[in-house]
């Protein structure tokens, strides 16, 4: 199998061309490739195919060997593997995924290769059913708590987890939650927490695979710097602790936005590097904007 080792601020993926030859068990290779040891290394694999809806399809896998839905930093690398590679000429593509169409703007260096990527990552959903969270085990829920003045009216606040509580490990924390295609919850930490010594291999499992979030859940720790920065940690579900997660990143600029924490526009800190993310609540859109970078190319046997 040729492949391409590549990564968006860290968040690092085996990208596999699969527009003319199909790869079968990528569930499986997924595990294989994925292992830091016996393997490629990464947070897992992504296919490039063609598609009938879009310029390309990006079918990803964790590295434990189930399907994710979308990925923000794994499509900026599509978008540049597929550039650099020749596979068009497009600087606006359309790249289909589980979590919908997404448009990807390409941004050439100057060797005329792509440097950065910004993706229109549609809207957020923010309706507790479509996420899912089970509400039964939202104890703010149970104890009749209103939503937050600084949410519009017209939304329902039985439809949304906005500053809410739960329960993990004999601990209550107040948590936001967000789909950008899949599911995020959003935890707020103190301002003396040491974000670099949080122990996040500790409770990310216990929130990953709590009962209120029926198909598991992705985890973004986050502290306010200021209104335009935020500092973020992610336990994804499936892959554990990873650099960096696009998805969770808008995720986290929406639920902050909502609380009241943060401007419209900010950038996310990660441990692999930064993103900057708008939500546009004018057309209700997040953009995603940050590097895509090639590591090496190579090939394995499957």
């Amino acid at each position: 199998m040729d492949f391409t080792k590549m990564n968006g601020i860290g968040n690092d993926y085996i990208y596999v061309d699969c527009t003319k030859k199909d790869l079968p068990n990528a569930s499986e290779i997924s595990i294989k490739v994925s292992d830091r040891h016996f393997g490629i290394g990464g947070d897992g694999l992504i296919l490039i195919k063609s598609s009938d809806k879009a310029d390309f399809y990006m079918e990803m896998y964790n590295a434990d060997g189930s399907q994710g839905q979308m990925c923000g930093n794994g499509i900026r690398c599509v978008g540049k593997y597929v550039y650099d590679n020749g596979l068009t000429n497009k600087t606006m593509l359309t790249v289909d995924t589980l979590a919908g169409v997404k448009i990807l703007q390409l941004h050439l260096g100057s060797d005329g290769k792509v440097e950065t990527v910004t993706v229109n990552m549609d809207s957020p959903i923010l309706e507790a059913k479509e996420i899912p969270v089970d509400l039964t085990f939202l104890k703010s829920y149970r104890n009749d708590k209103k939503i937050p003045e600084s949410v519009t009216a017209d939304i329902k606040a039985r439809e949304m987890i906005i500053s809410e509580e739960i329960e993990v490990l004999g601990q209550i924390y107040n948590v936001t939650c967000v789909s950008m295609g899949n599911p995020h919850v959003i935890v707020y930490l103190d301002d003396d927490v040491d974000m670099d010594k949080f122990e996040i291999e500790k409770i990310g499992p216990y929130f990953e695979n709590h009962k209120a979030f029926p198909e598991r859940i992705n985890t973004e720790f986050i502290q306010v710097i200021d209104r335009n920065n935020l500092k973020m940690r992610v336990w994804e579900r499936g892959s554990g602790e990873t650099l960096a997660c696009g998805t969770g990143a808008c995720a986290s600029l929406v639920a902050t936005a909502l609380n009241g924490y943060c401007d419209n526009t900010a950038t996310l800190h990660l441990l692999g590097g930064d993103l900057k993310i708008t939500w546009n609540q004018e057309d209700n859109k997040v953009f995603l904007e940050g590097t895509a970078e090639i590591n090496f190319t190579g090939t394995i046997d499957i």
